[in-house]
């Protein structure tokens, strides 16, 4: 699966290593091409997620605001709820494509 912005690779991972949530794919963290992410000061909560912060995407100048976000640490009885541990796993909105390699 692969994460793209732009037409660039944001993230790349074999689907068996990725997490689907609510409709939404979470990429490991070890997936990302970090030189296209920037922390941002956003965050949002899930009511049974928990607090996610987010990542603010950059590619050849262009800004994605608030573009990605991950649960650094999931609301308790939320691994349970998934069956996998997402903590730190990043997911993509706002015009960022999901796709299968």
């Amino acid at each position: 699966m692969k994460a793209i912005w732009n037409d660039i690779v944001l993230a790349e991972a074999p689907k068996e290593y990725l997490i689907r949530i609510e409709g939404n794919w979470y990429f490991p963290q070890s997936s990302l091409k970090k030189e296209f992410f920037k922390d941002s000061d956003h965050h949002t909560t899930c009511h049974w997620k928990g607090e996610a912060s987010y990542y603010d995407v950059v590619v050849n100048g262009q800004t994605n605001d608030f573009g990605a976000w991950y649960y650094p640490e999931p609301k308790e009885g939320s691994v349970e709820r998934v069956g996998k541990d997402f903590a730190s796993y990043v997911a993509f909105w706002n015009g960022i494509d999901v796709v299968e390699s």
